[in-house]
């Protein structure tokens, strides 16, 4: 069995998950896999006996950081889908009611408009809500900014060099699926993360060109 990593390098992602985010999912997790941490969201599975519910509250109780995307708050077949507020709600309850460990534990809320959240959550009036505008290139952004910040740690790389990264991986992925014997269009999540780490270990290992 693997080793669960650690409170302090864990960031949990609340973000849907349907086919119209996956550009900005992807960018979102390979942001923090660049910047050092480790995502954790509910699609990585686990227990199989375990309600989501109960796999939801055990991620968010293991991360001292956490990313909340409040852009799909809106309509679904009539009815407001509810699961990312609701998880944003556990998490600011984890941290305020939980135990001393989940004191120092921090999050950050965006939005695809930094004041859309007004209309519907005004109850997280105070919060820094930050708008990636449905741009991968602004949520690597914010996301990178606000881990730097923090987080504390000098040797996360700035966002420029993230996104030229993220843009020359997303290039690669397809023949990584191949030469993986994954299916580009039906990648789990594990297998993404996977990829992720295995490519930008190959790229500090390859030799720089001379100035």
């Amino acid at each position: 069995m693997a080793a669960q990593p650690s409170f302090a390098d864990s960031v949990f992602l609340n973000c849907p998950f349907d086919p119209v985010y996956m550009p900005l999912l992807e960018a979102l997790v390979f942001c923090v896999i660049d910047c050092g941490f480790v995502p954790r969201c509910a699609l990585e599975g686990g227990d199989a006996g375990a309600t989501r519910i109960d796999r939801i509250e055990g991620l968010v109780a293991s991360c001292a950081f956490s990313v909340h995307d409040l852009s799909r708050v809106e309509l679904s077949e009539g009815l407001p889908r509810f699961n990312m507020p609701f998880e944003l709600g556990l998490d600011l309850g984890c941290r305020r009611f939980g135990s001393q460990t989940a004191r120092p534990k921090q999050c950050l809320v965006v939005d695809s408009d930094r004041y859309r959240y007004q209309r519907s959550l005004s109850d997280i009036s105070g919060q820094d809500i930050r708008s990636h505008r449905n741009s991968p290139d602004e949520l690597i952004t914010s996301v990178r900014n606000w881990l730097r910040t923090a987080s504390g740690r000098s040797t996360i790389p700035g966002p420029l060099l993230i996104k030229r990264r993220f843009r020359k991986f997303s290039r690669a992925l397809r023949t990584l699926c191949d030469k993986a014997g994954r299916d580009r269009k039906k990648l789990e999540f594990a297998d993404y993360t996977t990829l992720i780490e295995g490519w930008l270990r190959a790229e500090s290992d390859r030799p720089q060109a001379a100035p």
